[in-house]
Order: structure tokens, then sequence, then C-alpha cells
């Protein structure tokens, strides 16, 4: 099991099988009991990946760690989402775990505002879009959504602008995984708060699952990138 662990390949084949057998469980069976069995072993997975191949500082492997057991926690309780009170636990426990995700990519490097605005304005036109489509039927569930997708909004802010502070691919992998997370998560939303979306059940986990696996990915391979000297 370590080895494969270790090995970032055979990792990758054994991670998508556990999702897709995830997946089917979710489609064809009954959530109790075998929901339960299925979907932890998915971003446990991960955790146990992250652990075994982290090359990071103390402090950015705390925050790493902590993020993915959150996620741990969570999907467990967010099996059963028809019961309110675990759906309410369940956004808490994500939004922390999305906040120790963004004290993972900050950095005190210089950025450049102007990079920043054209992608802000995409992002707040797409938040503005869904919040709007949604409104009416979150209900007392207005405040808590908002809340939990301003700090997927603030994620993504923060993967944006490790460009140029680590290498391309670790980039790529960190920014492509947010994007899935979130259209996850706005897929979610919809079929929670609104109407079924085509093929819901399949892209929630798929994109959830997915994303994390990147975000993973992207950190355990990233290497900063030294600031240019001005001499």
């Amino acid at each position: 099991m370590l080895n494969i662990l270790k090995n970032k390949k055979k990792f990758f084949i054994v991670f998508f099988i556990v999702l897709f057998i995830d997946t089917i469980v979710k489609i064809n069976l009954p959530i109790w009991p075998y929901r339960y069995v299925s979907k932890p072993p998915v971003i446990g997975l991960l955790f146990l990946y992250y652990y075994y191949n982290n090359s990071a500082s103390k402090s950015n492997f705390s925050w790493t760690m902590i993020a993915l057991l959150c996620f741990v926690v969570a999907d467990f309780l967010i099996i059963d989402h028809e019961n309110i009170y675990l759906l309410v636990i369940s956004l808490v426990i994500y939004s922390v775990g999305k906040l120790f995700l963004c004290f993972r990519f900050s950095h005190r490097s210089d950025f450049r505002v102007r990079r920043l605005i054209p992608f802000s304005i995409v992002i707040f036109i797409f938040t503005v879009g869904l919040v709007r489509y949604i409104y009416e039927d979150l209900g007392n569930f207005f405040l808590p959504a908002l809340i939990s997708y301003f700090i997927s909004l603030l994620l993504c802010q923060f993967a944006f602008l490790r460009k140029g502070v680590v290498d391309e691919k670790s980039y790529l992998f960190v920014f492509v995984g947010v994007l899935c997370y979130m259209l996850s998560e706005g897929i979610m939303v919809i079929k929670t708060f609104k109407t079924d979306v085509p093929y819901q059940d399949f892209s929630i986990m798929f994109f959830y699952a997915t994303g994390l696996y990147l975000i993973v990915h992207g950190i355990i391979t990233e290497k900063v990138i030294e600031p240019k000297s001005p001499f």
C-alpha cells in the first residue's frame, strides 16, 4: 500500500478506481450502509497521499493536513444531506477546510493588481449569476451558502495568485483543481436548493474529488520560483 501511495502514477490509477466505485455506489445503491463504506476512502486516500509525499515546511504541511481532515469529516457528514443539521455542520467544516487551503496558498511575493482585476470580474459575474438563480430557494440557507461560496472565491483568488511564484505545472494543477471544486459546489447547490441537473450524481462527486486530487498533486509537486535579484 505504501508503495502505491508513494508512486504518483499508481496512485492516480488506484484513486480513480476508488472514485469510480463510489460513483457507482452513489448512483445505484441506497445511502445506508453502502456510501458510508465507499465514500470516506476517496478523500482518505488523498490525505495519505499528501502525508507520504509532502516536502513542505511545517506550517504549510499543517495547513494542508488540517484542510484534508476537514474534507474527510465533512464528506462523511454530508452523505445524509437531507438532514438539515448535518448539512449545515458539513458546510461549516468545508468552509474551514477551504480557509486552511487559503492559508496554504498565501505567499509574501508581490503581484500585479492589474492581472487580478479581469479575473475577479469574471468570477464576480459568475457568482452573481449563480446567487440570482437560486436566491429565492435558499431560504434560511442564504447566509451559510453565501459565506461558503465567498470562501471558495477567496480560495480561487489565492490559487490564481500563485502564478509566477511556483512552477507552471503546479500552478495549473492547483488552479484547475480549484475550478473543478467550485463547479462541483455550484452543481451541488443547484441540485439541493433549486432543481435537478443532468448527470448530477456523477458530476458532483467526479468534479469534487478530481478537483481535490489536482490540488493535492499540485501541492506535492510544487517548486517555488526564486525571485530574481535586482542586482
